[in-house]
């Protein structure tokens, strides 16, 4: 379906790395008539179809996905034509999209977090699980050389290997911790536990790594920088084609970013229900965390096959990346911030009638722990030489899926 769908502004890499922009001489309509009729589906199922079931639950997950297919559309276009008007990397333009689509997963985390605040947690770590098993799945589509390594982009190797790493490093220390507390059952008893302000203090220095990066992705990467810089990133100008109006750059951007709110929490409605039904089933509880994961992560799925199926690689595995860097250093500390607020706020009980949040079990232990080999190995197989070959393809899809499969089943 995603191959159908064809943007007014198209983004080409080049041999040599440099990004081109050309102008499709028709221009495609599908994301207008697949979120027409998501939206139908979706006002369908919430108001039309009841009892809540198995058909009220697939009719407001296929209404959600197209709705978040065209939201990922109008934001590329979005995206194209502002790195067209500022000749901007399309990788840093690509990045920027990514940001945007956390906004459906941020919505439907914070309906999971109110209601279940520990599979709420659970469902944030996984989604990383998750999208990095998309990267390796994804790195193994992109176009190749006679030797078979896929060149990736300078500022993917240049910066985002730095978040990979600090990232493994996050999931390391923060794991140990955790263990650490839980064997000296720190603060007494042995229902041990984050608090307000362990979420309060690890969200706000989490988030203060995206902010630097963010601030450093921009001064590096989408201006011209000096020749003889190994950071540079040639731009090819293209003067007098300025394309689309900042209007209607900015119209594609705030509708998209709105209706994606409302594909998001459909999504997320399906995926409660599906959760539920499949604990009714005697499912673990980790496997239903998993398919959770999966559907919060929908806007960026589609994001990436959307502009791989339209030729912008660099686009696509800009979201791909920012799904992985942007759990740790964003979505994560969200979740830490909103759990704690909703704890102090009263929406969520507090653990032992005292300031506890999350729970150090097993579970919450293990998802955490567990990241840290996924960004090990993600960033081994990016830094070395800024190309994946197949085997180190094969190694991260292996790896990935094998973490994914010891959480479901022993997690």
């Amino acid at each position: 379906m995603a191959g159908g769908l064809k943007s007014d502004a198209r983004l080409a890499v080049t041999i040599d790395g440099r990004f081109s922009m050309s102008t499709d001489s028709h221009e495609g309509r599908q994301w207008l008539w697949l979120l027409l009729s998501g939206l139908a589906l979706v006002g369908a199922a919430s108001f039309l179809i009841q009892p809540i079931g198995w058909s009220h639950a697939f009719i407001l997950g296929v209404g959600g996905l197209m709705v978040v297919f065209a939201s990922s559309e109008m934001m590329i276009k979005a995206v194209d034509g502002y790195a067209r008007r500022k000749q901007m990397n399309a990788f840093v333009a690509g990045t920027m999209a990514g940001l945007s689509s956390n906004i459906p997963e941020l919505v439907m985390l914070g309906f999971v977090l109110a209601a279940t605040p520990r599979i709420g947690f659970i469902v944030t770590v996984l989604t990383l699980h998750v999208g990095a098993a998309a990267f390796g799945l994804y790195s193994g589509a992109l176009p190749r050389d006679v030797e078979g390594n896929a060149q990736l982009p300078k500022p993917l190797v240049g910066l985002s290997t730095d978040l990979y790493a600090a990232a493994a490093g996050v999931f390391f220390s923060l794991g140990m911790i955790m263990l650490l507390m839980k064997a000296f059952e720190v603060r007494g008893g042995v229902n041990v536990s984050l608090n307000t302000i362990d979420l309060y203090v690890f969200g706000a220095v989490l988030l203060a790594i995206q902010a630097v990066a963010i601030t450093r992705l921009i001064k590096r990467f989408s201006g011209t920088h000096r020749p003889e810089s190994e950071e540079d990133v040639p731009l090819e100008v293209r003067r007098h084609e300025l394309g689309m109006s900042m209007a209607t750059i900015l119209a594609f951007g705030v509708v998209g970013l709105l209706v994606s709110l409302i594909g998001g929490e459909a999504v997320g409605e399906f995926a409660g229900i599906l959760v539920e039904k499949l604990a009714a089933a005697g499912y673990s509880e980790m496997f239903g965390a998993v398919i959770l994961s999966l559907f919060s992560a929908a806007g960026a799925f589609v994001m990436i096959g959307t502009a791989h199926f339209q030729g912008k690689y660099s686009i696509a595995m800009a979201n791909a990346s920012g799904a992985i860097t942007q759990v740790p250093f964003l979505v994560l500390p969200a979740a830490m911030i909103l759990l704690a607020v909703f704890t102090q706020l009263g929406v969520i009980p507090a653990l032992d009638n005292a300031s506890g949040v999350i729970p150090i079990d097993l579970h919450t232990t293990s998802a955490i722990l567990l990241g840290f080999p996924s960004m090990l190995i993600l960033w081994k197989a990016v830094q070395d030489d800024g190309k994946v070959n197949w085997v180190e393809t094969s190694t991260m899809v292996a790896i990935f899926l094998l973490v994914i499969y010891l959480l479901v089943a022993h997690g």
